[in-house]
């Protein structure tokens, strides 16, 4: 079985958020019943994806990933192209967060998301219970 696991860093972004290929595989794993699973700023390959009836595959999801307090933190809120908790809420997201630099993870359904870099443990953790539950 193939998985999804995107992994934090700035980077996503710039490129994930609005890269065409990432977006349909992402798209066809949920389609096909698969998990994905994001960490920190990697949610934000989520922004494009659509669900199977058309809307976004966030919106009325229960979801986590690098907060503005957190962005606030490092200093970043003027650097990077968009602050990716405020992006997720504007799409419908149900998004949650925990205290700053703590693991905090939620899961809905095959979505998998972790808030910062000390979650990446317990979002892995989750991936491959989900990954056992397929079998």
């Amino acid at each position: 079985m193939m998985l999804f696991f995107y992994p934090g860093g700035h980077g996503p972004l710039w490129d994930l958020a609005t890269d065409a290929t990432s977006i349909a595989l992402i798209e066809n794993f949920y389609k096909n019943n698969k998990p994905v699973a994001f960490v920190c700023h990697a949610p934000a390959a989520l922004l494009k994806v659509k669900a199977p009836e058309g809307e976004p595959l966030v919106k009325g999801k229960e979801v986590t990933g690098f907060s503005d307090s957190e962005e606030e933190e490092v200093k970043l809120t003027k650097v990077v192209p968009f602050l990716l908790e405020d992006e997720l809420k504007k799409l419908g997201a149900h998004y949650s967060k925990g205290d700053n630099w703590n693991s905090y993870v939620k899961e809905d359904g095959l979505l998998i998301t972790g808030q910062n870099p000390a979650s990446s443990e317990a979002v892995a953790k989750l991936l491959l219970i989900a990954i056992n539950n397929k079998k």
